[in-house]
């Protein structure tokens, strides 16, 4: 008899948890859950379910559309974390206003921000795209092309590379074989972005560097900035813009550009991607160098 009693005691506790968390619940359910059932079901990764989808419900070569069905994906089938329409808004600004030719993404995953990026940007920019993921950055060439960011011209040595979906250039740094995807305006660079940022200047040429966009591993975020502080590659004016530094969060970066004296910096507040109730933002740096 005390089981019993002690569980409805605990009852309001527990239905007041429920509603309060109510929207990181349904996150869980949608990001996790659903995600380990089809993986099993249909034997395809959420990246390969997405393209498929977008492969066969959006119109080739209009980016618009792409980024449409890649919304409404994301919105009503599965869960990705992209940057997604309210806060591509943002990105969409800053490009609208800035006109970047060099632009340095960190974290390419599925290629939904670089078509946004790419559908913006100015005659002869181009987009530099690290994502380490092989996988991934194939899909992501692949959604690349759709969106009719393509170019039969590559440099170097042509070769196939995972099922023949797309022509390579391979370079080596060190050790680690490194492979690019080049597409019209996008190079899309297959490496951890610790091993890419140290080489942007000897291996791609880079003399500065007007926008970067980070994306990924938020534990990288940090780093990867003062890594990019160390390159010279940051110019006065140089923005950098980093999504979800409230959720999951990334608080190592945020201190670092409270403290490094380095940047003029804001916070955009606003909900995670095609959730709602979470609340994140996305953080705006513009360089101002060493004074």
């Amino acid at each position: 008899m005390a089981f019993p009693a002690i569980a409805l005691a605990f009852l309001p506790l527990l239905l007041t948890l429920l509603i309060r968390y109510r929207f990181y619940f349904a996150l869980f359910y949608r990001a996790v859950l659903v995600r380990l059932w089809k993986d099993c079901v249909t034997g395809l990764s959420r990246e390969e379910r997405a393209y498929q989808y977008v492969l066969t419900h959006a119109t080739p070569g209009d980016p618009d559309s792409i980024l449409d069905t890649f919304d409404e994906w994301c919105s009503k089938v599965e869960y990705i974390s992209n940057i997604g329409p309210k806060k591509g808004k943002i990105l969409d600004r800053l490009l609208m206003e800035q006109s970047p030719l060099t632009v340095l993404e960190l974290g390419t995953h599925c290629g939904y921000s670089t078509v946004r990026m790419a559908r913006a940007l100015p005659l002869g920019a181009r987009i530099y795209s690290v994502e380490m993921d092989q996988r991934n950055a194939a899909i992501a060439e692949k959604i690349i092309r759709l969106a009719g960011f393509d170019d039969d011209t590559v440099r170097g040595t042509q070769s196939s590379l995972l099922l023949r979906i797309g022509s390579v250039h391979m370079l080596t740094f060190g050790t680690m074989k490194h492979v690019m995807f080049l597409i019209n305006q996008v190079e899309l660079i297959v490496n951890p972005s610790d091993e890419v940022i140290p080489r942007l200047r000897s291996d791609f040429g880079l003399e500065r560097l007007d926008l970067v966009f980070m994306d990924h591993w938020k534990k990288c975020y940090c780093a990867d900035l003062q890594m990019l502080e160390g390159s010279g590659l940051l110019g006065k004016g140089s923005i950098i813009l980093a999504d979800n530094v409230l959720f999951p969060g990334a608080p190592k970066f945020l201190r670092h550009i409270r403290k490094s004296g380095l940047y003029e910096w804001k916070i955009h507040r606003a909900t995670l991607e095609y959730s709602k109730g979470i609340r994140d933002g996305m953080a705006e740096l513009v360089y101002q160098g060493i004074n």
